[in-house]
């Protein structure tokens, strides 16, 4: 499950054109692959898409950001329960 918006970010930027839509540069987009992948995907849905990031599009990136900093601390959680 952590893996997924890796794997996600990776095809996206070799096969699609989702990330130059979103004009992100690959110093952005590196960072976000290795901190914040979700929020990434869905920072550049929302500009690829030609909106900005205020409303509804804003609630998107902060639940992005409460999920990925939840699978960081959840694995982190379940690791330390096992040993």
């Amino acid at each position: 499950m952590v893996a997924f918006p890796r794997v996600a970010i990776v095809l996206l930027y070799f096969f699609t054109m989702f990330f130059e839509r979103a004009k992100l540069d690959l110093v952005i987009l590196l960072l976000g692959f290795v901190f914040l992948p979700l929020t990434t995907v869905v920072y550049a849905w929302i500009l690829g898409n030609g909106h900005a990031v205020e409303g509804v599009y804003l609630i998107a990136i902060v639940v992005a950001v409460l999920f990925d900093i939840g699978l960081l601390g959840g694995g982190w959680r379940g690791r330390r329960r096992r040993g």
